[in-house]
């Protein structure tokens, strides 16, 4: 974390210009005054036939400001701007990843000291760490989304730069502290969910930061995504109430490979950005057709993958189940995504999404059986 510490604060945005990111290059001395109105007119006309609807609707929504999703109002209140940041509504994945562990360790009962294990748990894996990773991906991110989004927090000098870092070590560190609170608790010898947040906090890390910066690779980034928001909280509430076993880990990790599909669905909306920027996501490697149907595929090979697991681990109920679970996505995938995965990306992760989370969760009760 130390690198952490020394890279932020040396990267400024003075030199940027957040508005009109493709005015930001400079244009030789050589050229007259008249020709040089000229060229800046033609680099307005291209920016907005680039983007056409770059500003948020008039009047955005509140809700969406503090659950940090497209369509927020524009807010100046600084803790509201702050909560924004973190994107509530990326939370609840990691919440419900910690039910899964604590239903796959076989040990949680409904007493108030589980519950209320299971509650802080929570708080780490959403509202700290998972915070902490969207502050600072964020902060990366300030100059793609001053072209995708330039009416973010960051891009847009609605918070200073260092309010965001602030920011960022305080989840980081209030993260990490309720991980060691809940090794004590749990009376582990060895803190291995201190060591499971600390190891999650690095990859949020190398996730968004120079020079690894792993989401420049769409298959290695988006994987350690969906392992972020599969995996990680799963293993932390299995290990809170029980101990994690080699196949619950190898079942997460492929479980993983949906949540890489899951990350290529927010991909589509950020071409333009990504493909400025270098990033090598799978739309821009690929274009969006082919994307489209890698993402769809790789959501739903994977749990037809565990389903057979499953069935071969004979537990044939839980096998039809999940498959029970994914015919619906299979259908909000042909109505909504495929059609146009930018239009749509909204209305389908909130169709076919609460599908794939209890189909996580019928798994997680076949490993506990």
């Amino acid at each position: 974390m130390a690198s952490l510490l020394n890279s932020v604060p040396s990267i400024k945005l003075s030199n940027f210009n957040y508005n009109n990111p493709l005015r930001s290059t400079q244009i030789s001395f050589s050229l007259s005054r008249r020709r040089l109105v000229v060229r800046a007119t033609e680099t307005e006309k291209e920016a907005k036939a680039k983007a056409p609807d770059k500003a948020p609707a008039a009047g955005g929504s509140s809700i969406n400001q503090i659950l940090g999703i497209k369509g927020a109002k524009q807010e100046t209140d600084k803790w509201k701007i702050r909560v924004q940041l973190t994107k509530p509504v990326t939370w609840p994945p990691l919440i419900w990843g910690v039910v899964c562990g604590a239903a796959a360790s076989g040990n949680f009962h409904w007493t108030p000291e589980d519950v209320a294990k299971s509650i802080v748990c929570m708080l780490m894996s959403g509202p700290f760490l998972t915070g902490y990773t969207q502050t600072i991906n964020d902060w990366y991110d300030r100059e793609i989304d001053a072209i995708n989004e330039p009416y973010r927090p960051i891009p847009s000098g609605a918070i200073s730069e260092q309010e965001v870092i602030t920011q960022i070590w305080v989840l980081l560190l209030g993260g990490l502290g309720l991980a060691g609170i809940l090794d004590v608790w749990a009376g582990h010898d060895f803190p291995i969910i201190f060591y499971l947040a600390l190891g999650g906090s690095l990859l949020s890390y190398i996730y968004s930061a120079p020079p690894l910066k792993l989401k420049q690779n769409g298959w290695i980034g988006n994987f350690a995504l969906g392992a972020s928001y599969i995996s990680l909280p799963w293993w932390a509430g299995q290990a809170l109430f029980g101990t994690l076993t080699p196949d619950v880990i190898v079942l997460t990790l492929l479980y993983s490979i949906a949540g890489l599909g899951i990350a290529i669905v927010n991909d589509f909306k950020s071409i333009e950005g990504d493909r400025a920027m270098g990033l090598q996501s799978l739309p821009v490697a690929f274009g969006s057709e082919a994307a489209k149907w890698i993402c769809v595929g790789a959501i739903d090979i994977t749990q037809i993958s565990v389903a057979g697991y499953l069935l071969g681990a004979g537990k044939p109920y839980y096998a039809l189940a999940l498959l029970g679970l994914i015919a619906p996505q299979v259908f909000f995938q042909f109505k909504y995504f495929l059609k146009d995965p930018v239009k749509y990306d909204v209305k389908y992760q909130a169709s076919a999404q609460p599908f794939l989370i209890l189909g996580l969760l019928v798994t997680a009760l076949a490993t506990s059986h």
